[in-house]
């Protein structure tokens, strides 16, 4: 049975569980409570959540700690997943001397043909049968007519070994689950080697727990119910080959890693061992059970049913979302445009609509302070979200990220929100945001009454702007962001904004983000073509920095006059590209005159 914390000597948790939050969907470990039932999340002494049982295999019971922040709950609220997963499962056959004999005169054993083997029978199951406690076996239909049980102790890696010695073997083993080696058994007999009649999809259900050695009885007994029947009865001191024996057979030639798992082979009692043989069918219920490892059950799925395995793998991906990992909960994201973006809403929504799009380095976070001092929260309808990529907006690997993209995502939060065009909106833009913003109010001018545009950059960028731009996108994929932040910084700051907290939030900013979410942003602004500042209908505002060397006042300027007389030009002194970190005082000031 499992020992006591009292008999170890301090409080552990160790009957390590997996399973997805109900909460956020992420794949948690906790220790399962068998009596109570219920989960306790657990997580490294620093207090960050463990994901997976490998890396408590890797971190050890001494770093792993009761979560103090989340409290035990019923395991039935959440999905219970298997110990291990992503790796073949290592197997043994005709490992217990009665069921040894039982199959090999059943007529479906294609090993040696003999009721006692001379070496241990290896094979494996694909790590796509892995299911876990109480989820169904799909039965196979037209696959397979003999389903058969075999319950079985899976032993768990701890410590990596090749050619490891029997003698210190048991050093390399971590701990111990249940395993139900699921069996098609004219498969196994028709193709000589067990593989294809071992790994069909859901044929190996594994759990619910895994727990260290040292917390077990050192002999273990296995039993198997069927239906409520007792089918299978033994313990390890039953083994043909010990645990120490198959270690180190399995890895004479081959290296073991931790959270690699053994399945040891399963006692008599199967179901091709009876006379005449019975098979499990639709709606029969397994239950394995091993000495302080509780029980996994199973229930044979309608055959009608469709593939399970299929369904789960559909949605697994490869390919990366960066930033993804700032949201802890996916639901605090927004579709827009069929990506996850984080928007917000607030204000007073019964005011006019006024949208921030912020710029390269940025996230919506820039637009605070502005908002605060206009008190606009109690007179507009305020909508501000981050672009992707950038903030806490994740982004694909494969998304392609341009000027024409960002823009449509602009015109994605009007119509997710209905900002129906003639509802007077106002769009304040800065930086990168100005080109995302003019780009959308060109395509869509009806829906946009009013433009502010901190710092608009050239457009299109200079021939060595573009150049500088795409070696930007270069040097934080290799370097991080801690590759430019301090030319971008310096460069973007005035002279007294270098002595003030300003240049400490532009650092802030740019060391938040992503570093391909900002390499992608600079690709777009490089490759971006010119804009027509000329056809803009709506009345605008620009403002931008004295120092401003991205946005200088002579670029302002020709932008302003270009739109003969439907822009109005703000210049601040001692204000460089960041003019709301710098003096978000006199940008609220020009901005609030002009609403």
């Amino acid at each position: 049975m499992t020992k006591t914390n009292a008999e170890n000597g301090h409080a552990s948790f160790t009957n390590y569980i997996s399973y997805q939050s109900a909460q956020t969907g992420r794949k948690r470990v906790g220790h399962y409570d068998l009596e109570k039932k219920n989960i306790r999340p657990l997580a490294f002494a620093s207090g960050t959540p463990i994901d997976n049982l490998y890396q408590v295999i890797e971190a050890g019971e001494a770093n792993i700690v009761s979560d103090g922040a989340s409290e035990p709950f019923p395991s039935s609220s959440a999905k219970i997943l298997p110990p291990f997963t992503g790796r073949d499962i290592l197997c043994v056959g005709k490992n217990y001397a009665a069921h040894a004999k039982e199959f090999n005169s059943s007529g479906f054993d294609s090993s040696d043909k003999v009721d006692t083997p001379s070496h241990p029978v290896i094979f494996t199951k694909r790590f796509t049968s892995i299911i876990a406690d109480g989820e169904e076996i799909y039965p196979h239909p037209n696959f397979t007519e003999t389903v058969d049980y075999e319950g079985e102790i899976g032993v768990i890696i701890g410590k990596p070994g090749f050619r490891i010695q029997e003698s210190d073997a048991m050093s390399h083993v971590w701990g111990y689950t249940i395993i139900n080696d699921m069996t098609a058994r004219e498969r196994q007999r028709d193709h000589k080697q067990f593989y294809i009649g071992k790994s069909p999809d859901t044929f190996c259900p594994m759990g619910p727990i895994a727990v260290p050695a040292t917390k077990l009885d050192k002999v273990l007994r296995v039993q198997t119910h069927v239906n409520g029947e007792l089918r299978q009865d033994a313990t390890t001191e039953d083994l043909i080959f010990s645990i120490p024996y198959l270690i180190k057979t399995m890895s004479e030639g081959q290296t073991l890693i931790p959270g690699d798992v053994l399945a040891t082979g399963t006692p008599a009692g199967v179901g091709i061992g009876r006379k005449p043989p019975v098979y499990l069918k639709s709606g029969d219920t397994v239950t394995v059970s091993v000495t302080g490892l509780g029980s996994l059950t199973n229930r044979i799925r309608d055959p009608k049913s469709t593939n399970p395995t299929l369904d789960a793998l559909s949605s697994h991906t490869n390919l990366s979302q960066f930033n993804a990992s700032r949201t802890i909960d996916p639901s605090t994201l927004t579709k827009i445009n069929d990506k996850p973006l984080y928007y917000k809403a607030s204000g007073n929504s019964s005011g006019p609509p006024v949208i921030f799009v912020h710029g390269l380095g940025g996230s919506a976070e820039f637009f605070t302070s502005l908002i605060q001092a206009l008190g606009l929260e109690e007179s507009h309808a305020l909508h501000t979200f981050d672009l992707e990529g950038h903030g806490l907006s994740p982004t694909s690997q494969l998304s392609k990220i341009t000027l024409e993209s960002f823009a449509a995502d602009v015109n994605g939060v009007f119509e997710k929100v209905n900002i129906a065009a003639g509802t007077g909106a106002t769009v304040v833009a800065h930086s990168l945001g100005c080109l995302i913003a003019v780009q959308f109010a060109l395509k869509h001018p009806d829906k946009v009454s009013k433009l502010i545009l901190l710092g608009p950059p050239p457009s299109p960028l200079p021939e060595a702007g573009r150049t500088a731009t795409y070696a930007r996108a270069t040097t934080v994929r290799v370097k991080g962001m801690a590759g430019i932040v301090d030319a971008v910084s310096v460069a973007g700051t005035s002279e007294k904004s270098k002595t003030s907290v300003a240049l400490a939030a532009v650092r802030m900013s740019l060391l938040s983000q992503d570093p391909e979410g900002y390499a992608k942003a600079c690709t777009a602004l490089a490759s971006a073509d010119g804009l027509d500042f000329a056809a803009i209908q709506a009345e605008t505002l620009i403002i931008t920095g004295k120092e401003d060397k991205t946005s200088p006042p002579q670029l302002c300027e020709k932008y302003a006059k270009e739109m003969q007389g439907r822009a109005n030009l703000q210049i601040l002194d001692d204000v460089g590209h960041w003019h709301v970190f710098e003096d978000v005082q006199n940008v609220a000031k020009a901005v609030k005159s002009f609403l």
